[in-house]
């Protein structure tokens, strides 16, 4: 943990209080990626309800147990940032548990008792890290690259960073949206094209499309046209409001296409096709670092210059897989 926090470049009291939250929610980490294999096990096949009950139990069980653990609430111990990774790791315990009993009342279709019977399938897990593996390179490198867009930000001073915050929760509303139509549209996409209905697959994409493209528009409008007031809501400072300000009126010129690239992407992994979101994601997300120095230091446009790299980028990336999706090369993979 302590090596983390040397890594992000984190001040002493910043380093100390990550390290002691990080001790503690590592030792639930494991399950975190457990629960989301689980869930998307119950989405593939059509449930979405179910996940969603694990997911808004443990994230409400989450929200209670934080103030009696951080603060020392009734007979709760005070623990201060180490009670906020304890309620964060019994929640991912009990969502787990929850996913549990619901394989055990059959909602898959299989007892426990029948999970424990099957035998790893060799070609079968060669088949799903071939589809996965491009989608882990896509996100390590998102990941990465985010990394060091912070370092940029943080250059501009703590205000930029404060901003940066906000706007990242703020976007984050459009993400989430748009991440959801993508979960329906790849279980979709899969399950016509198991059926041998490529031309309902399709149909079910572009109609993803087309009311994701509704969704973010009307969130696009408020980041445009009432950035600062949005800003206000969330910060008295007038220069993190300012920055904040722009981050919102720029990213949101972007917000339409990030829905289009997270809908299609979730149509192409629904098609068991997900080299070519790597090969658009990896290449424009590493050409996010040298457009955001180009601009913000050759260029001299500040701050804003990474706001413009991320709404460039975006711009980029949905253009090209809309239209190498509507080539419909991905209707012919075979899995």
């Amino acid at each position: 943990a302590p090596s983390i926090m040397t890594f992000m470049k984190a001040g002493k009291e910043v380093a100390e209080l990550g390290s002691t939250y990080l001790r503690v929610y590592f030792l639930g980490i494991g399950l975190f990626y457990i629960n989301d294999a689980l869930g998307a096990i119950f989405r593939a096949t059509g449930d979405t309800k179910s996940p969603m009950v694990a997911f808004v139990s443990a994230t409400f069980l989450n929200l209670v147990l934080d103030p009696f653990l951080i603060f020392g609430i009734g007979p709760f111990p005070r623990m201060g940032i180490a009670g906020a990774a304890a309620a964060t790791v019994i929640s991912v315990v009990t969502g787990f548990l929850i996913f549990l009993w619901l394989i055990w009342k059959g909602r898959l279709g299989l007892s426990l008792t029948e999970w424990y019977r099957q035998r790893p399938d060799i070609g079968t897990m060669f088949r799903m890290f071939k589809i996965g593996i491009p989608i882990s390179l896509q996100n390590i490198t998102f990941v990465f690259v985010y990394w060091f867009i912070i370092q940029i930000v943080h250059k501009f001073g703590d205000a930029a960073g404060a901003a940066m915050g906000i706007g990242n929760r703020l976007e984050a509303l459009s993400y989430l949206i748009a991440f959801g139509f993508s979960v329906a549209t790849s279980t979709m996409v899969g399950q016509n094209l198991g059926a041998g209905r490529p031309e309902r697959a399709e149909k079910c994409a572009w109609g993803s499309v087309r009311l994701i493209v509704l969704e973010t528009f009307v969130v696009s409008v408020f980041f445009i046209s009432i950035p600062g007031k949005i800003a206000g809501l969330f910060t008295s400072d007038p220069a993190v409001q300012a920055i904040a300000s722009d981050y919102l009126f720029i990213l949101g010129l972007s917000q339409v296409f990030m829905g289009i690239e997270i809908v299609l992407e979730g149509a192409f992994s629904g098609a068991g096709n997900t080299i070519p979101p790597m090969s658009v994601s990896i290449p424009w997300s590493i050409a996010r670092l040298p457009l955001a120095y180009l601009l913000c230091f050759t260029f001299n446009i500040g701050i804003n210059g990474v706001w413009w790299t991320l709404t460039i980028t975006s711009f980029f990336k949905a253009v090209i897989l809309f239209f190498w999706f509507r080539k419909g090369n991905w209707k012919k993979k075979r899995i």
